[in-house]
This record gives C-alpha cells, sequence and structure tokens, in this order.
C-alpha cells in the first residue's frame, strides 16, 4: 500500500514538472529576427545556433555552456547564438539530473551550426542533451516565430 502511494505521488510530482512552461529572461524581438536570418559569422569566427523545441520538460529551465562559459538558461521554444573562433574544436555542454552532458564540435571560420537541446525522463528531474542538426532543420525550427531568442550569459549556477 506505502508502495502505492509513493509511487502515485511520483507520477503526480513528475506531471507536474512536465506540464508547466518555464521562462527564462529574453532579447529584444528586433535582435530575434535578426538572428533568424541566419547572418554569416564575421570574420574568422563560425556561428552556434542552440535551441530547445521539445514537448517534453516545459516546466524546466536548462543551462547551456560553450568552453565552460554560460551560453544561457534555456526554456522551451528558446535559441541562443555565439560567435567562436572558426578552426578549433569547441565543447558545448548543458546540465543534466547528475552531470552534465557534453559534445565536441570542431568549427570552419564563416559558417553557421545548429544544435537541438532534447529534455528527456529522468529519475528525479528531466536530464538534458544536445544534438547536431543540419542546417536545414535548425532553420527551419528557429525561424518559427514562436521560437524566441533567450537573453546570452545567465545561467542559474
Amino acid at each position: 500500500m506505502m508502495f502505492k502511494k509513493l509511487a502515485l505521488a511520483s507520477t503526480v510530482l513528475g506531471t507536474l514538472l512536465l506540464a508547466g512552461c518555464a521562462s527564462v529572461p529574453m532579447e529584444s524581438a528586433q535582435e530575434s529576427a535578426r538572428l533568424k536570418a541566419f547572418p554569416a559569422p564575421e570574420g574568422n569566427m563560425a556561428g552556434l545556433y542552440v535551441y530547445r523545441d521539445s514537448y517534453m520538460g516545459k516546466a524546466q529551465k536548462k543551462d547551456v555552456y560553450v568552453d565552460s562559459e554560460c551560453l544561457g538558461e534555456s526554456a522551451n521554444q528558446t535559441f541562443f547564438y555565439k560567435q567562436v573562433a572558426g578552426g578549433k574544436t569547441h565543447e558545448l555542454s548543458t546540465e543534466s539530473e547528475f552531470s552534465d552532458n557534453k559534445i565536441s564540435v570542431f568549427t570552419e571560420p564563416g559558417k553557421n551550426y545548429f544544435f537541438r537541446q532534447i529534455i528527456k525522463m529522468g529519475v528525479f528531474v528531466g536530464g538534458a542533451k544536445l544534438e547536431p542538426v543540419s542546417d536545414t532543420e535548425g532553420k527551419r525550427v528557429i525561424s518559427k516565430g514562436n521560437v524566441q531568442l533567450a537573453k546570452s550569459g545567465v545561467c542559474s549556477n
């Protein structure tokens, strides 16, 4: 009987965590629109777009880092943009349930790269991971009217 009550309470809590919507500080609509035009990075730089559009985990905010520096705190229907040095390998990471999930990407100067942050079920809270996506897919999702530019440099940790 106690196990059934604990299981029910856990299910209800999990549903509440996954059902709501989180909000984070946002950039201006003008800056969001400018970056949705996908300008070429300046000089010897490369551009990194990181977006989140998953249905799961809407109530959660997750920090995203580039080379161990805070890119920002994501929420559903948000994206970030950052220029980084081209011709180098960069590490992108996102906080997850027990430790950060990390991926590396070698960037070519003048090119934009797209990454999707995915929220997944966890033991206590949802976990997160980043996955590279094609230019076509990244541009398609970010171009939607409901995906907006979140403020960079604001992380919870």
